[in-house]
């Protein structure tokens, strides 16, 4: 089966599509500042090549510049592309079973993937007040799909769904009840299809039943989340109402008294939009270093005597122990860390020093597998107490195998 992912952004809309059977992408792709005028698409064919010494698997990228004003155009591009008899993959469209889409906001209706009917796409246009920077492009990628790709089934897969497991006394919010009932003012989290994937992944090697298994994720991006789950399930996790909560990440601020919002917005003169903009996309690693967002630049600093990178560091360090620490507490022991994404599949030298922090716990690394580099592994030591992994997290096949799934619980072939 094949089935094409979509991730779609403001001005870009990534694809890949997957034949199911053996878990691959044969092709993917981004169509980047779309609506302007130099818009162009990076795509990749993966070829498998006869050799010798046997099936050798090779990719071909190519880079197209043409101007797009909508996502229906990008899409149309990206069909185009899949069916281009020297860039593609597949002879027309009949040969795709169904499209996968990235949702990130499914609020509290939405648990698991579903197939995207008129009734499920109102909800979602009800739910983008959640959501406003994400929700509505996913859902502009989801109208061009029924326009373009007529008679193939569509399925959304939230972001939030694998968080719903959380208990009320993890999602509420101490703020009077009626707003809760009123406006869904909860925790949600978010990088549920990344958390799920790694844990899924780490259940499987641990070697014991999978409800007795603890894990905590860390999703070690521009944006960082942690989780706690306990038997497969969230217990908890760092992000909340919106991704901005939880530690200081590339931009956003992280978790801060809320009155610094009013308070800040008052003496600025600022006003909704200037401070989310703010807080979204001026703090956290950037904000403090005042050199870069990117931990490769603020490490650079550092090494020249750069105080303010050292501090952001040691603040981001000081957060994800305290909140690693609680975690363990609320799981009642931990078996496994797993560290995903691009700062924490990439990072040995984060890793190391946030597992130093953690002997307490009996965590020991083995560095010399920690500095290599591996799309899975093992890096603590043998001696350890509790398993640390390095996991390359592909939130798109998460998305393909749960659409794959839908489409045959739904018999939509």
């Amino acid at each position: 089966m094949l089935i094409l992912v979509l991730n779609s952004g403001s001005s870009s809309l990534k694809y890949q599509l997957f034949n199911t059977n053996t878990e691959r992408a044969v092709a993917k792709g981004v169509v980047q500042k779309i609506g302007f005028d130099d818009t162009f698409v990076e795509h990749t064919v993966y070829l498998n090549m006869e050799t010798q010494l046997g099936i050798e698997h090779r990719k071909k990228k190519d880079t197209i510049e043409r101007p797009m004003a909508n996502h229906n155009e990008a899409l149309a591009m990206v069909i185009a592309l899949l069916t281009h008899p020297d860039l593609g993959v597949i002879h027309d469209l009949s040969e795709i079973s169904a499209v996968g889409h990235r949702i990130v906001h499914g609020g509290d209706c939405f648990s698991e993937a579903v197939e995207i009917t008129p009734e499920i796409m109102q909800k979602l246009d009800e739910l983008s007040d959640l959501a406003p920077l994400h929700n509505p492009p996913a859902l502009a990628g989801v109208r061009a799909c029924l326009e373009e790709m007529p008679g193939v089934p569509n399925v959304a897969v939230f972001d939030t769904a694998f968080h719903q497991t959380m208990a009320p006394e993890a999602y509420m919010y101490p703020l009077s009840y009626d707003m809760y009932k009123k406006y869904n003012v909860r925790r949600y989290g978010f990088h549920g299809t990344s958390h799920r994937y790694v844990c899924n992944q780490v259940i499987d090697l641990l070697g014991k039943p999978r409800e007795d298994t603890r894990i905590i994720t860390c999703h070690m991006g521009n944006g960082i989340s942690l989780t706690a789950i306990k038997g497969g399930r969230v217990v908890d996790t760092s992000m909340g109402f919106t991704p901005l909560e939880g530690v200081m990440m590339g931009t956003r601020c992280g978790t801060i008294d809320p009155s610094i919002v009013t308070f800040l917005m008052q003496k600025e003169g600022w006003d909704f939009a200037q401070i989310s903009d703010y807080l979204n996309k001026q703090c956290g690693l950037l904000g403090i270093s005042g050199i870069s967002s990117d931990m490769r630049d603020i490490r650079k600093a550092m090494s020249n005597g750069h105080k303010r990178s050292k501090l952001a560091v040691d603040m981001l360090y000081h957060q994800l122990v305290k909140l690693i620490g609680g975690y363990v507490m609320l799981l009642e022991g931990v078996d496994a860390i797993v560290f995903t994404a691009g700062m924490g599949e990439n990072d040995a030298e984060m890793r190391k020093a946030i597992c130093k922090r953690l002997a307490y716990i009996g965590v020991e690394l083995d560095l010399a597998i920690n500095s290599a580099e591996d799309d899975f592994r093992l890096i603590s030591a043998p001696e350890s107490k509790v398993k640390v992994f390095v996991v390359h997290t592909n939130e798109e096949l998460m998305i393909a195998r749960d659409t794959r799934e839908v489409v045959l619980q739904n018999n939509l072939l």
